[in-house]
């Protein structure tokens, strides 16, 4: 089920309940007509349903812009103030708003008459004149809390906590909803992970390359050797782990970019840029700066990947610029690459597009992606820092 169809679904709920109240003085006076055979006046129908519009105002407040407040942002004391000065509101309104006690459902609705609106408490001298509708100035009530002020607000209180009960409930069956979907996609992705351990285009590179180095530069050999084994061993353990620190995947990402240096000539210029922020194979000693960041595992090597996949020719120039730093609480990952006309179409990965549905079900809205592809293909990927995969 989408969240459209969820908020519809919320939604009907509501109407439902409302239409039950707006119908059920509509239902009284008909019974109460045919039982007591007492005329249908709309007039009285209508006078309930102005105090349940009340409601309904109140109600919409609540529902649109308090309740979200409360439960996504979870801004509990301006949420708390709020609807005390909404209540407070509403009980004003109430004492000072006085209903006409001679309404024939003037009981029904506000309860019993106060002895002082009574009929037998009329003063003497006026014979066969009755309590206006209107009340004269001087025979208003005070401004105190009546029995049905009290159960007026009470009423009010329920449906603000039924409002609440039901976000509540959509809230967790969403959040349900998402950690199965979760579930389902991480067994994919595991797949994707085999596919990339795999992959042979890459490895029969890298082991061609490193053994060719071995009799031009030993050396070079020994170290090429390493970081394959580093990636091979990060693939293995970490791989399969929902999430990994920061500076592991940057580490990754650097030793894999060291390995697909050796295979392109000085037509491919590629420039990664890792400020001390960020702890990677080359920066050791920063490592307290990013400890508590934690990634999903191979999660940006994917844009890496796919810049050289794309970007870069062994015909002709062509350049990859990559960023990963933090600035202002957020994880800033930014890759730039030219577009080659006969593009490296290597396979590997798990595509942009299974990316894109990660980053949906782990960080919901606590992230923005944007993807240009112009005269040169560009990622811009920001994460927030409080968000929590």
């Amino acid at each position: 089920m989408t969240e459209f169809l969820r908020k519809q679904q919320e939604n009907i709920i509501y109407l439902l309940i409302f239409a039950l109240l707006f119908a059920a003085p509509i239902l009284s006076l008909y019974v109460r007509s045919v039982n007591d055979d007492i005329p249908f006046h709309w007039d009285e129908v209508i006078d309930v349903w102005k105090i349940l519009t009340v409601y309904v105002i109140i109600f919409a407040i609540h529902n649109f812009l308090l309740a979200p407040m409360l439960i996504y942002k979870n801004r509990k004391a301006l949420y708390f103030t709020i609807v005390a000065l909404l209540l407070s509101a509403f009980i004003v309104l109430q004492c000072t708003s006085r209903p006409d006690f001679k309404h024939p459902m003037a009981k029904e609705i506000h309860g019993p008459v106060p002895p002082e609106f009574r009929d037998d408490n009329i003063k003497q001298g006026e014979p066969g004149k009755h309590r206006p509708h209107h009340r004269p100035h001087g025979h208003r009530p005070p401004i105190v809390l009546g029995q049905a002020d009290v159960i007026s607000t009470v009423i009010l209180v329920f449906m603000l906590g039924m409002n609440l009960g039901v976000k509540y409930y959509f809230r967790s069956e969403r959040s349900r909803k998402r950690m199965e979907q979760l579930e389902h996609e991480n067994l994919t992705h595991q797949l994707e992970y085999l596919k990339f351990q795999i992959n042979p285009h890459f490895f029969m590179n890298t082991l061609n390359n490193i053994h060719a180095l071995v009799d031009i530069d030993p050396e070079k050999a020994k170290n090429s050797i390493i970081l394959l084994s580093k990636m091979m061993r990060y693939i293995l353990y970490e791989g399969d782990k929902n999430t990994i620190p920061l500076q592991r995947e940057v580490a990754f990402i650097e030793n894999y970019i060291a390995l697909m240096r050796m295979r392109y000539t000085d037509k491919v210029s590629i420039n990664v840029d890792m400020p001390k922020g960020i702890v990677g194979a080359k920066d050791q000693g920063s490592e307290r700066a990013n400890e508590e960041w934690e990634i999903p595992p191979l999660l940006l090597i994917t844009f890496v990947e796919n810049a050289f996949k794309h970007g870069v020719s062994y015909r002709q120039e062509s350049f990859i610029d990559l960023y990963i730093g933090i600035e202002d609480g957020q994880l800033i990952f930014r890759c730039r690459n030219s577009k080659a006309q006969e593009a490296n179409q290597e396979k590997g990965g798990v595509g942009l597009t299974n990316v894109k549905k990660r980053l949906d079900l782990i960080y919901g809205t606590d992230y923005t992606l944007n993807i240009k592809d112009d005269d040169t293909y560009s990622v811009d990927l920001r994460i927030n820092k409080n968000s929590t995969p």
